[in-house]
Formats: structure tokens, C-alpha cells, sequence
């Protein structure tokens, strides 16, 4: 086990997961939480180590991302939106931009969300528009996590040309930019929000990047394949609960099935065709592990704190939280066998 494993391993099982139930009651994870994700170092994995960062493997940042996704869902989803801004600046031209927040945000004493789903489906829900001394965005981004939370908001728009354009703003209400909280039926402490942009003005200086929508796509194959990470965290603590039950036989059942999605995640790196049902199989997984949690916990599953009713309602969650229209086909298609 490396020392990023060990640490994120601790977190989760000593702070998250004994206080996961507290954080879906109130619906607001405790600052104490990033603090102490900052202090293992686990906000700067996705730079390079030029920049301060590990220089993780696919395996390590899989094992990492899982363990805490495993300890609390909220937490660990808010978190992860982080590293899109930070794979962003590590990657971007713009070394003004990299040379004023990078170094904090490896750090974690600046936070980061992003809004960039919008800008994927046709006709696109954010829009940007170039203008003289930048861009103008409209539309909505439909789901950003960390609202109030953050330092910092990555958003992306889609311009009539068909490219993404990507900036970095800070997420503050006003000028053409509001923000609207969303009720959620799990991981409410995501403090998630519905933005609305309405001439919402970014300057230039404040691009990080642009590239056609082609490219941006094929640009998110390993974020989307991090993305399978939740679930699989998510179904191992189910399968860890159900060996205290005594349900061994059943552990590791599951245990096996999450080894093979494991591998067609990893698989779907060279093969991007194949991530989508690898996606949905994870998300699936997790959904019918939760499920067999709550069969063998019994009738105490339906009490409000206990844990197995939680993990039922964060797998459906994640049944479509980052997920596109071809995972929502193949889980379709689990349901139909």
C-alpha cells in the first residue's frame, strides 16, 4: 500500500465514514473535512510533480479516489471536482494564470469546482460568444458541486464556431450570473447548485483554454474513467459491511464483480468506445450492492442513520451523477437481462 493509499485509507475509515451519517442529516459536510484532505496532500494529484504533485499511477489515483469515495460520498464528490482545474493549469498556456492560483491549489489552501457538462450535448446548455476583450456566456450549467465552498469555478462554453472555450472565474453571484440550490435525494452536502448565465462577461486573460468540442470530448476519456471510481468505493464499503454481518459468501461475490469492471475501466483508456458499459456496470454494481446491504442488515436499514439506507440512496445517486446518454443505454440494458 503506498503512503497516498495509507493516508486516504485513514481518512476515510477514522474521520469520513464515522461521521457520514451526521453529514447526509445536515446535509453539509464540515470544512474540518477538506482541512484534513488538504493536510494529506490529496488536493494536488492530478499535477505533475514540476508543480508539486505525487506523480500518482492510474492504480494509486483509482485506490485513492475509491477509498475516500467509500468513506463519504459528499465529501469525496466535492473534492474530486478540484482536480479538473488543477489537470486544466498544469495543461494550460496561460502561465499568468498557472503562476497566480496553481501552487495554491496543489496545496488545497485554494478550492476548486467546475461547470463544464454543459457544454457536451447538442444544442449546448453553456454558451460562450467572443467578444472584443473576451467572451460572453449564457445558458445554464445544470449541476456545480462545492457552491459556497470554493475559491474558484472552471466554466466552459460551447461557441457557435462548435469549441470550447474554458475560463477560470470566481464563483460569486452577480453581473449575470446566479446561482440556485438544488434539493438532491443523496450527498446533499455536495452543496449543489443550477447556475444561470445571462451575458455573464469573462475576459481574456481569465481563458485557460480552447479547442474544438472534438477535442474537448476526447479530452475527458481518463476524468470520465476516474469518474467509474465512485461506485466501485461505494460497493467495497458495502462489501466491508457485509463481511461484519457475516455475509462473507456475498463480500465476495461482489468483491470479484468489481475486480473485472476495474479492469474494463482501465480498458476503456485505449478502447474509449468500451468506457460507457464499462460506467454503467459500475454504477449497477453499486446500486445492487447497496441493495444486498439492506437485505442483510434487515428492517433497521430504513432508520434514518443507518448506513445501509444511505449507500442505497448515494448508489442511486451515482446511477447518474457524471454519467451521458450512452451510460444511461447500458444501464438500461443491465435491467433488461
Amino acid at each position: 500500500m503506498s503512503n497516498l493509499v495509507a493516508r486516504a485509507r485513514a481518512l476515510a475509515d477514522d474521520v469520513l465514514f464515522p461521521a457520514a451519517a451526521q453529514v447526509d442529516l445536515r446535509g453539509e459536510v464540515p470544512r474540518s473535512h477538506f482541512d484534513a484532505l488538504a493536510e494529506a496532500g490529496l488536493y494536488g494529484l492530478a499535477a505533475p510533480p514540476d508543480a508539486g504533485g505525487p506523480g500518482a499511477g492510474l492504480a494509486e489515483l483509482v485506490e485513492v479516489i475509491e477509498t475516500l469515495a467509500g468513506g463519504c460520498l459528499s465529501t469525496t464528490f466535492t473534492w474530486i471536482q478540484h482536480h479538473g482545474l488543477v489537470a486544466g493549469l498544469s495543461a494550460s498556456a496561460n502561465q499568468a494564470l498557472r503562476s497566480l492560483y496553481l501552487a495554491d491549489l496543489v496545496k488545497g489552501t485554494v478550492r476548486a469546482g467546475v461547470a463544464y457538462a454543459g457544454v457536451i450535448p447538442t444544442p449546448p446548455r453553456t454558451r460562450a460568444r467572443r467578444v472584443s476583450d473576451g467572451f460572453r456566456f449564457d445558458g445554464e450549467a445544470p449541476f456545480v458541486s462545492g457552491w459556497g465552498g470554493i475559491d474558484l469555478l472552471m466554466l466552459s462554453g460551447r461557441t457557435p464556431e462548435d469549441r470550447v472555450v474554458t475560463t477560470v472565474v470566481t464563483p460569486v453571484a452577480g453581473h449575470g450570473l446566479d446561482a440556485h440550490p438544488l434539493q438532491l435525494i443523496a450527498a446533499q452536502g455536495t452543496s449543489t447548485v443550477r447556475i444561470g448565465l445571462d451575458d455573464y462577461f469573462v475576459p481574456a486573460e481569465r481563458v485557460l483554454s480552447e479547442v474544438s468540442r472534438a477535442d474537448f470530448v476526447a479530452g475527458n476519456t481518463f476524468a470520465s474513467r476516474l469518474n467509474g471510481c465512485a461506485p466501485l468505493g461505494l460497493a467495497e464499503r458495502c462489501a466491508r459491511l457485509l463481511d461484519d454481518l457475516g455475509r462473507t459468501e456475498t463480500a465476495t461475490a461482489l468483491r470479484a464483480e468489481q475486480e473485472q469492471i476495474r479492469i474494463r475501466l482501465d480498458s476503456g483508456l485505449t478502447d474509449p468506445t468500451s468506457l460507457p458499459a464499462a460506467r454503467a456496470a459500475g454504477a449497477e454494481l453499486a446500486y445492487r450492492s447497496a441493495g444486498a446491504l439492506v437485505a442483510a442488515n434487515g428492517s433497521r436499514s430504513v432508520l434514518a442513520g443507518e448506513p445501509a439506507g444511505r449507500l442505497v440512496r448515494e448508489a442511486t445517486f451515482l446511477l447518474v451523477a457524471a454519467s451521458r446518454p450512452e451510460i444511461r443505454d447500458g444501464l438500461l440494458a443491465l435491467a433488461r437481462r
